[in-house]
């Protein structure tokens, strides 16, 4: 199992409570910050996100730690009837219900406030799930993959799309560089949150990734789990399915 990282090392609240309290602070700057921050790429790894999904012609699908709804936003292009959005932040939630009314998508798109840990929705419900950078910030990460596995379809699509680490000289270098000294100098220029962008980094560089989340994946009761690196392996999407 992963390390616990946390926001606010001398709090007494819990992971949980941690990062639904540093995302509420960070959200009036999350989405503008997060563009600088991955060069704009990101927006290319949701566009491949949207296509592992939309090839399975979904009617329902959940994208869990939503955030302020860029990937559940992107997602109405599989045309699914239903889209929710679930999210353990207020803050970020209150910006994504704000995007989604102006691309009239209220209708289609709901978003929820919850905990990805013990969700609202019957067993087997959801046609495809999506995580877009939200697993790492799981309080406990098997918890949090039996949930999704239990609100899943059989035969239904998972797909996480996460931070990773570059295996290879010199990216590895360059990431390490990078998240270490550069990241959190931006995030403490753009954000009144000082410590948020030093956890993102510290979260990212000790999470598994590759064939370690793949067998947590596999262990939880997945199959058919693949992982593809995205660009030189900075990010990872996963796919994974539903017996």
């Amino acid at each position: 199992m992963p390390k616990e990282i946390t926001p606010y090392k001398n709090s007494t609240l819990s992971k949980k409570e941690q990062v639904a309290t540093m995302f509420d602070n960070i959200s009036g700057n999350y989405d503008n910050l997060n563009r600088v921050i991955s060069f704009g790429i990101d927006i290319k790894w949701r566009k491949k996100v949207l296509q592992l999904v939309a090839g399975t012609n979904p009617d329902t699908i959940l994208d869990i730690a939503t955030g302020t709804g860029d990937l559940a936003i992107l997602l109405a292009q599989t045309k699914a009837s239903k889209i929710i959005g679930l999210d353990i932040s207020s803050g970020m939630l209150e910006i994504g219900v704000n995007k989604i009314r102006e691309k009239n998508l209220s209708k289609t798109i709901e978003m929820v406030l919850g905990d990805s840990e013990n969700m609202p929705f019957e067993n087997d419900y959801f046609d495809a799930i999506t995580v877009a950078f939200g697993v790492r910030n799981f309080e406990h990460l098997e918890t949090g993959l039996s949930e999704i596995l239990r609100v899943l379809k059989p035969g239904g699509i998972f797909v996480i799309l996460e931070t990773s680490v570059p295996d290879k000289t010199p990216y590895k270098q360059g990431y390490h560089f990078y998240s270490n000294n550069i990241l959190p100098i931006i995030g403490k220029l753009f954000s009144k949150d000082d410590v948020a962008y030093g956890y993102l980094s510290e979260s990212a560089a000790s999470f598994p990734y590759g064939e370690a989340l793949n067998n947590i994946l596999r262990k939880t009761g997945f199959i058919n789990v693949e992982a593809m690196p995205q660009t030189f392996g900075v990010a990872t999407i996963y796919s994974a399915s539903k017996s």
